[in-house]
């Protein structure tokens, strides 16, 4: 039984909640002197919400501080001749017959728990602060699983440490959802694997596979295990696809329009026939014999791919990872051989050498030009509304400030909302923060509240042993490697010894 301090704490809490309730519950609070009460009634609304989310995130410290030390001691408490597997078993049980939950998620927890206590420490703390939440913690136990205890320690420290030698930037770790904390913690993650990704990639090629998984109310679910590349030019299609098909007569959403078109894909007999089958017509209610509405009709588009990767990487001289747009890190050899058989949507960018961050682009004319959408879509990765996880294929480039307000069209007044939250900015009273050259623009909601939008975590390219710069001189030790075939030959915009041109944009980058 518990201590009679633990129970009166409890009870504290406990009657701690029962009080913000009664204020929640208050039908009119604040001063007299409020112009608004409803304003202060939702303002208050907000800031109970936000405790709240503080509150759970230290029960859930302490939940997994009790659950690592109760298995501890248990498992000193153990008969000598107790076999391991049936003391794990016990341990699990108790738990989860203590917390109403099954034997399997009172495993995962004492897993979780264990991690966060022997391993984390910057985690715990964090959780034991409010200032992440117990999904965040699960994250990082995820993402640090398969590392040593130094790879764990750094991933840990980028975007938890107030001394990490490159912290993470934009909007802090427990700011965001855990599922866009995910993709920044494995994207990190990637980029400074002990083990390389080309030897991790290799791998999962192997383990590639399609998987089908029968469901509820005669419905079924069939999922590819591919390489990104792969995976992401067949998203891209199907939602061009989809998108073409959508009409003023189209009742379909495009999440029914994506799922139809891949059906009907995968199904036709002729791979090279240009009707389209029941599939599709019979989902909107046309016979495979109707005139309109199916892929027939749909000009067959470019599936675009966009890759960000380092010149050196591009040219074989390091194995530095690219980056595949909506996806992440993936490895050298796969962004060359993008760009070796013809990606359309490749574009080389200048980016700065000493943190990786594009360089500012702009113009005086209302209209972007293509390589300002590109570039845009570099620099913000995604929607800049915080959550939001639309990439930005399916993105519209917006003026912060208005045009006819005085706004120009260059890269720090552009934003890239989706759809959806560029209708929620002309339509409500939410509104962008300015941007910056390499910074995405935040937010302001009706009460006044800033949130921040991710950022991309740019990092300095590698540079070859061979050339790398000493105290900002530049002084190859060999001649540079050649470009390979494949790529185009000899490369012709990075010269040994530098060209006038590289030459004044060096001395540019150093002078700011």
């Amino acid at each position: 039984m518990a201590s009679e301090a633990v129970e009166k704490a409890f009870g504290a809490i406990d009657d701690a909640i029962a009080i913000i309730r009664a204020e929640v519950a208050r039908p009119h609070r604040g001063p007299a002197s409020d112009t608004d009460p409803l304003a202060a009634v939702a303002d208050e609304c907000l800031d109970v919400l936000a405790g709240s989310a503080r509150a759970e995130a230290r029960i859930a410290a302490l939940k997994a501080e009790a659950a690592a030390t109760y298995a501890d001691s248990a498992r000193s408490a153990a008969p000598v001749d107790m076999p391991a597997q049936a003391q794990e078993m016990a341990i699990a049980a108790e738990v989860g017959c203590v917390l109403a939950i099954g034997d399997r998620a009172a495993g995962m927890l004492l897993e979780q728990s264990h991690a966060l206590a022997t391993s984390l420490p910057r985690t715990l703390s964090a959780l034991q602060a409010g200032t992440v939440s117990w999904q965040h913690a699960k994250v990082m136990v995820d993402e640090t699983a398969t590392l040593d205890r130094d790879a764990a320690g750094a991933l840990e420290a980028h975007f938890l440490g107030d001394d990490a030698a490159t912290p993470a930037r934009g909007c802090p770790a427990g700011e965001m959802p855990a599922f866009r904390f995910r993709r920044k913690a494995r994207t990190w993650r990637e980029r400074h694997h002990p083990d390389s990704i080309e030897k991790r990639h290799a791998k999962g090629v192997q383990d590639r596979c399609l998987e089908y998984t029968p469901e509820q109310d005669g419905m079924a679910r069939v999922s590819a295990y591919l390489p990104a590349d792969q995976g992401a030019a067949i998203w891209n299609r199907i939602t061009a696809i989809a998108r073409g098909l959508q009409g003023p007569n189209e009742a379909r959403t495009l999440t029914q329009l994506r799922a139809d078109v891949f059906a009907t894909a995968a199904l036709r007999r002729d791979n090279g026939c240009t009707r389209c089958g029941n599939g599709v017509r019979a989902a909107s209610g046309a016979g495979p014999d109707a005139g309109a509405g199916g892929l027939a009709d749909v000009p067959t588009p470019r599936a675009e791919i966009l890759v960000t990767v380092p010149v050196f990487s591009l040219l074989g001289a390091t194995e530095e990872p690219a980056m595949l747009d909506g996806f992440g890190p993936i490895p050298a050899s796969m962004a060359r051989n993008l760009v070796a058989n013809g990606a359309d949507s490749f574009h080389r960018v200048l980016v700065d050498p000493r943190d990786g961050a594009p360089l500012e682009i702009g113009r005086t004319s209302y209209r972007l030009t293509k390589a300002m959408r590109n570039w845009l879509r570099m620099r913000d990765g995604k929607c800049p509304f915080p959550g939001c996880s639309n990439h930005s294929l399916d993105n519209e480039a917006d003026h912060l400030l208005a045009w006819h307000h005085g706004g120009t069209t260059g890269i720090s007044n552009l934003g890239q909302p989706c759809p959806r939250h560029h209708r929620l900015k002309h339509a409500s009273g939410w509104r962008p923060t300015p941007a910056t050259k390499n910074e995405p623009p935040g937010w302001v909601s009706p009460s006044g509240r800033n949130y921040k939008s991710e950022h991309q975590d740019w990092e300095p390219p590698h540079w070859p042993r061979s050339i790398a710069p000493e105290a900002g001189e530049w002084k190859p030790q060999r001649p540079y490697p050649p470009m390979p075939t494949a790529l185009g030959g000899t490369a012709d915009y990075l010269k040994v010894p530098p060209s006038a041109a590289e030459q004044f944009l060096r001395a540019y980058l150093s002078a700011n």
